[in-house]
C-alpha cells in the first residue's frame, strides 16, 4: 500500500513514512527536526531514513545498541501521532528529548529534568482516556536516565512535569498585546506550590499513550527557562541528547540482565556490572 494511504494499518506509516525495518525498538523524540543534528553525533553511526512534514527519522547504533530518533514537532497532537505510528512498526520504548522551563528555585539553566510523571494540561491525551488517568514515566526509563546523567556528570533533577498545549497562555505567559488568559497570573505560583518541577508540551501525552499500549516512555529535558528568576538561555542543549543516548544503551543492558535473571522488571537487586 502506498505511503500516502490514510489506512493506519499500512506498513509504511502515513505521517512518518517509516516501516518496521526503518527504526529501532527505542526511539528518542525531540520536538525540533533540527535537533537531530544535536543527537546523532553522540552515536557511532546513523542514517536518515525518512523526512516528512515535521517528522524526521534517523536510525543508527551506540555501543552496538540499535537506536532511532524521530522529531515530533511542537506539542502533544503531533507527538501522539509519532507514538502511534512508531508503535505500529514495533517500537517499544520512547524517550522525549527536549527543553523546558524550570519551576523550582534549586534548578538552573542548563540542568536536566527527568520526568517521573506529568500533569496532563494538554488536550490530546484526554481524547484517549479519562482525565484522572495518570501520566507516569516508566520506572526503568527513569532509572536509565538517572544512571546516564550520573555517569556523564550532568546536574539533574527528577520530578513531576506539567505539559501544556500553549507556549504562551497555557504556561502563564502574556499573549499578544499583553493579553492574559483567566488564571494565568497565578499558574506558575500554583505549580511551584504543588512541587511541579518543570513545564513543557509533550511528555504527558507520550507517557499516557505508552502506558495505554503497554510500552515504555520517559522524558529528559534541558532547562532553557528559569520561570522563577526570569532567565532564558539555550544552554546545554546537547546534554539531554547525550543522556538519552546513553540511557538507551543502559536500557538494552538492563533488558539483557532481566532475561538472564529470569525476571520481568528491573529492580535494585540487579546489577549492570558483569
Amino acid at each position: 500500500m502506498p505511503a500516502d494511504s490514510e489506512d493506519p494499518h499500512t506498513d509504511v506509516q502515513y505521517h512518518l513514512e517509516v516501516g518496521p525495518d526503518d527504526v529501532a525498538e527505542t526511539v528518542l523524540l525531540p520536538g525540533n527536526p533540527e535537533r537531530l543534528e544535536k543527537i546523532v553525533p553522540h552515536w557511532d553511526d546513523h542514517e536518515i531514513v525518512a523526512h516528512h512534514r515535521e517528522y524526521r527519522t534517523a536510525t543508527g547504533t551506540v555501543d552496538g545498541t540499535p537506536i532511532s530518533v524521530t522529531s515530533t514537532g511542537i506539542g502533544s497532537p503531533s507527538a501522539a501521532i509519532a507514538v502511534e505510528e512508531l508503535a505500529r512498526v514495533d517500537c517499544e520504548t520512547f524517550i522525549r528529548v527536549g527543553s523546558c522551563g524550570a519551576l523550582q528555585p534549586e534548578m538552573s539553566v542548563g540542568d536536566l529534568v527527568i520526568t517521573t510523571g506529568a500533569v496532563r494540561q494538554e488536550g490530546t491525551s484526554d481524547e484517549y482516556v479519562r482525565e484522572d488517568y495518570p501520566a507516569i514515566a516508566d520506572h526503568e526509563v527513569v532509572s536509565a536516565l538517572v544512571a546516564a546523567a550520573e555517569r556523564l556528570g550532568y546536574g539533574y533533577h527528577t520530578g513531576i512535569t506539567m505539559s501544556a498545549d500553549s507556549f504562551y497562555a497555557g504556561q502563564g505567559r502574556e499573549g499578544y498585546d499583553g493579553y492574559r488568559a483567566a488564571g494565568s497570573e497565578d499558574l506558575v505560583d500554583q505549580l511551584v506550590e504543588a512541587n511541579v518541577a518543570n513545564i513543557e508540551m509533550e511528555a504527558s501525552a507520550i507517557c499516557t499513550l505508552a502506558n495505554l499500549y503497554g510500552l515504555r516512555a520517559g522524558a529528559v529535558c534541558t532547562v532553557y527557562a528559569d520561570r522563577d528568576g526570569g532567565e532564558f538561555r539555550t544552554e546545554g542543549e546537547s546534554r539531554a541528547a547525550e543522556t538519552a543516548t546513553l540511557a538507551t544503551h543502559l536500557l538494552a543492558r538492563m533488558d539483557e540482565v532481566k532475561r538472564e535473571a529470569g525476571v520481568d522488571s528491573w529492580h535494585a537487586g540487579l546489577s549492570l556490572e558483569k
